[in-house]
């Protein structure tokens, strides 16, 4: 984990985690319709949770077309989650990145393409030891056309790795943005022994096997 909980928090965490994705009130999130962000200013949003969002935020941000990936919570249940509360695997949220891009640059195709080539496709509830519904993998979707592209891309890549692809579909409700010091975490923050260890080696991994003409010269 990121951080050593509170004890309470640890005991929330374990009794929480298991039934973030089961009760009532994640159900009709899972179900709802979902809601699509206008273009603004030739900008498009897309939302991904892939685990730790200091990890996921730094991967997108290296790929051509992405002006901007911001840190929050997405597919809960409840308003206005935290770090802490999150954490707790009771909200039904997922640390997720909201992604500013160019659709002239890059696709939302291109976007679900650097989801699964970042991440350990099969690893259910977490990534690398970040577990919990919390790191969770989720795509959301907008409307059916990007749900379609998800569902068809997730399919395909099984059959090719002939594995389960962990990664749950959602249809986008709402983006919480996280707090202030988890923003950029990775840029501020070079020498903290979670970026070293884990975001740098992670996004050099998605560097090396993702086509060189998609990729930033820097990021």
């Amino acid at each position: 984990m990121k951080q050593i909980l509170p004890l309470l928090t640890f005991i929330l965490f374990f009794s929480c985690q298991n039934s973030a994705q089961s009760n009532t009130a994640q159900q009709e999130v899972i179900n709802s319709n979902p809601v699509e962000i206008p273009i603004e200013n030739g900008k498009a949003k897309a939302y991904f949770a892939s685990g730790c969002f200091w990890c996921v935020e730094a991967i997108y941000e290296s790929v051509k077309g992405v002006e901007e990936s911001i840190s929050g919570y997405s597919g809960g249940h409840t308003k206005n989650p935290t770090y802490a509360a999150s954490n707790t695997g009771s909200t039904g949220h997922a640390e997720a990145v909201e992604i500013i891009y160019n659709p002239k640059i890059v696709s939302f195709e291109t976007l679900v393409d650097v989801y699964f080539a970042s991440q350990d496709v099969t690893q259910v509830n977490g990534q690398g030891n970040d577990k919990g519904s919390q790191y969770r993998s989720i795509i959301f979707y907008q409307n059916e056309a990007q749900k379609q592209i998800i569902l068809e891309k997730k399919s395909a890549l099984a059959k090719q790795l002939g594995v389960k692809i962990a990664a749950e579909v959602y249809p986008f409700q709402k983006f919480w943005v996280a707090e202030d010091y988890h923003q950029d975490y990775e840029k501020n923050h070079p020498n903290n022994p979670y970026i070293k260890n884990v975001s740098i080696p992670r996004l050099n991994r998605f560097k090396a096997k993702f086509p060189k003409e998609l990729l930033k010269d820097s990021h």
